[in-house]
């Protein structure tokens, strides 16, 4: 599936009007390890154009990064609510889906009723999964619970947790039977007081790399997104990975254009290209996340199709919630509480 020969010429389907010529450069703003491993050089064989790509922590970063204006990026990857709130805060770019014609290969339900993006006006959907706990089978009993993690010394010393507030937090309302999108001021206190006093028992609070201190031995139990832990399952097979059963953030990340971008035509054709069918398998096949690119997904093999990490079972999506915005009022309450913990 490698190689810009193998991608056939559907990307190159997306003309270029509305803007003047542009140089041959793309600045890319992405989470790290979530690119295959010859998708930029391809791009790049195929078009001329010659991508430069930054790597960032986490949404809470990527959005203060942008927040007091574009300092030049040209694609993003933010998560589906922090698109919502990009857009209300008027930082995306309206999207010309002339110009994404491989916005056919998506699967219809990430085209129709989303409720972040309706119209899918600012976003194109990239990739989509869970969050859970990735743990070491032979120093841990199977964890269903989020008890583990948040509220008991059992693996004291041995957790990591990411380094995220809005998803932290969601998680343990969830274990404590509260909703994920939770607005309520007394819930999200009883949450704070749960993580501070189970923090003591934390080893470390890592930004994304949980998959990596697992794999290294340095931690049994990690919270982290469903793809990272399938990526370092591949290379130890003691390794595994569980939704718990009070139920995880069911989350989509989403290719969007900030507004300002210095280079918007390049930056459709990019989009345009990764949503091309060979090239999001290639994607899918390195990072190991789900695809919502059904094409893509068609050409994948059936270890990855029916790998339950990667697209669980239904009764486990039914226990799942997907992230909502609840404004600033909330987003604020959440990260002022996240703080009072890192502190604590």
């Amino acid at each position: 599936m490698s190689g810009a020969a193998a991608v056939g010429l559907t990307f190159g389907a997306a003309p270029r009007l509305g803007w003047a010529q542009e140089e041959k450069e793309l600045n890319f703003y992405n989470w790290d390890t979530y690119i295959g491993d010859t998708t930029l050089e391809d791009f790049h064989e195929a078009t001329g154009i010659e991508v430069s790509m930054s790597l960032y922590a986490d949404n809470d970063e990527l959005f203060a990064r942008l927040r007091e204006g574009n300092p030049g990026f040209d694609v993003i990857v933010p998560s589906d609510t922090y698109v919502e709130r990009m857009i209300l805060a008027d930082m995306l770019m309206p999207l010309d889906h002339s110009k994404i014609p491989n916005y056919e290969n998506i699967a219809a339900p990430f085209r129709n009723n989303v409720e972040f993006d309706p119209g899918r006006e600012h976003s194109m959907p990239y990739m989509w999964g869970t969050m859970g706990i990735g743990f070491r089978k032979s120093r841990t009993a199977s964890p269903d619970s989020w008890k583990v993690v948040f509220d008991s010394d059992k693996y004291s010393g041995r957790i990591a947790w990411i380094s995220e507030a809005v998803s932290m937090m969601g998680q343990a309302a969830m274990y404590r039977g509260y909703s994920y999108n939770t607005k309520d001021p007394d819930e999200i206190k009883a949450v704070e007081e749960m993580l501070i006093a189970q923090k003591p028992h934390v080893k470390v609070i890592a930004p994304d790399t949980g998959q990596d201190l697992l794999l290294s031995g340095e931690v049994d139990l990690a919270v982290e997104w469903s793809g990272d832990i399938v990526q370092v399952m591949a290379e130890d097979d003691d390794l595994s990975y569980i939704v718990p059963k009070e139920g995880g953030l069911l989350w989509e990340d989403c290719l969007c254009i900030p507004k300002d971008a210095p280079h918007p035509n390049n930056a459709h054709e990019f989009i345009n290209f990764l949503l091309d069918a060979e090239v999001g398998a290639e994607i899918a096949e390195t990072i190991r996340y789900a695809t919502p690119n059904e094409a893509a997904r068609e050409l994948m093999p059936e270890d990855y199709k029916n790998h339950p990490a990667i697209f669980p079972p239904e009764e486990v999506l039914e226990e799942c919630e997907s992230a909502l915005y609840r404004g600033e009022e909330v987003t604020r309450m959440l990260e002022q509480s996240w703080t009072r913990i890192l502190s604590a």
